[in-house]
């Protein structure tokens, strides 16, 4: 089949591509523990569904605005203008069929061909995928261990040059766990004012903060016009497979971005709107319920595997992964990297987790191994997964 050059270009989320191996090892009988996938192990909310299937019934299944519904966008306009402290417009808000349209659309809509686009690294496999897809040039900004995965932002100064259009920034971060500290951030908007360059700010898992407060660039001076908040409901209120997310940027963009949504999918789904109205607008207990579980497993897993021989893990600050530098591992039992050994758990141990580079090619000089683990899945099997690792390598 003879197929478009430009496809070569775009990469896959590894997440998904080992959770099929995942499931024809069970398919074939095999028992895996997955900490693979980044899916909440939790049900939407009651309340969240009910609205849904209310909408449904009363018929709201028709076509709407590319950008949105109004009641929506109005209702995420004042959500993130009361969480971030800054004055959105409805008109600079438009609601996307997950997450991932943020980036593709945001990306398409201001990156040409040989302009540079900063990305943290490691960080979501889609952000450097859609940049190379653009012809756009791809530079990494290392996320430091030994900064409890934040950035060097003098070092940050050293990668912008004249062709530098656009920041990407995740905080809290996957896979890393890691969160940009209010320092940082500011130093982060100094650069991106004097040099007048856009960010892309992801803030999907803002409302799981375990250790330290959520801060937002766009609420810096300077940085809600040039900023591109990415936000949506996932993780926070367990809706991965319902596909509903927003991006909040200046008005012009989000027109080009609608524009852009009514050449592909024309609209995101009605009635599933309606529910994210609910969401935002009804009881928060089962956010706060999952948080709280969250960070219990949060502390479960970092002491867990701080257990393991040859492992060593910072104590995950947001989202629902786990970063565990295995380099001492590696080189106690003979793999060669994280890979190997990912691929040792998976079919020795029946554990799955993603290796270092499910998340971006290695930085210039990082000699480190890493495993990711997601600990979106029960006490019990965070448990059981960690010790059928030690006996794993105990056994090697």
């Amino acid at each position: 089949m003879d197929t478009a050059i430009r496809l070569t270009k775009l990469s896959m989320e590894n997440a998904f591509a080992v959770l099929n191996e995942v499931n024809k090892l069970n398919a074939a009988g095999k028992d895996i523990i997955s900490f693979a996938i980044g899916e909440p192990d939790f049900d939407t909310p009651d309340n969240i569904k009910q609205a849904g299937i209310l909408a449904i019934e009363q018929n709201k299944t028709h076509y709407g605005p590319s950008a949105g519904i109004l009641p929506l966008r109005e209702t995420v306009a004042d959500y993130i203008g009361r969480t971030r402290k800054i004055a959105v417009n409805p008109n600079e808000v438009v609601i996307t069929p997950g997450g991932k349209p943020v980036i593709y659309y945001s990306l398409h809509a201001l990156i040409n061909p040989g302009d540079e686009v900063l990305y943290p690294n490691p960080g979501f496999p889609i952000y450097e995928s859609v940049i190379r897809f653009l012809d756009g040039i791809p530079v990494p900004m290392p996320l430091l261990e030994e900064r409890n995965f934040s950035l060097d932002t003098e070092h940050l100064k050293e990668l912008i040059t004249p062709r530098t259009k656009l920041i990407i920034l995740n905080s809290p971060q996957n896979p890393t766990g890691g969160m940009l500290s209010a320092h940082d951030l500011a130093a982060i908007a100094e650069l991106a004012v004097e040099h007048n360059l856009w960010v892309l700010s992801d803030e999907i898992y803002s409302r799981m903060v375990y250790d330290g407060e959520f801060n937002s660039i766009s609420s810096l001076p300077g940085m809600k016009e040039r900023t591109i908040i990415l936000d949506g409901f996932s993780k926070t209120y367990a809706m991965t497979g319902w596909r509903l997310g927003y991006g909040v940027m200046p008005e012009k963009l989000a027109e080009l971005v609608a524009r852009l949504i009514t050449n592909c999918e024309s609209c995101t789904n009605t009635f599933i709107q309606y529910a994210g109205i609910e969401a935002l607008t009804g009881s928060q207990d089962s956010v706060s319920n999952m948080v709280a579980e969250f960070r219990q497993r949060c502390d479960l897993i970092a002491a867990g595997l701080n257990s393991i021989p040859g492992f060593s893990c910072k104590q995950p600050a947001g989202a629902f992964y786990a970063f565990p530098n295995v380099t001492e591992a590696c080189r106690q039992h003979g793999f060669t990297d994280s890979k190997e050994l990912q691929q040792y758990l998976l079919h020795n141990a029946g554990v799955a987790v993603l290796p270092r580079t499910a998340f971006g090619t290695k930085n210039i000089g990082e000699d480190n191994e890493y495993l990711r683990f997601s600990y979106a899945t029960s006490p019990d099997n965070i448990l059981a997964g960690l010790q059928r690792i030690k006996a794993a390598l105990a056994a090697r």
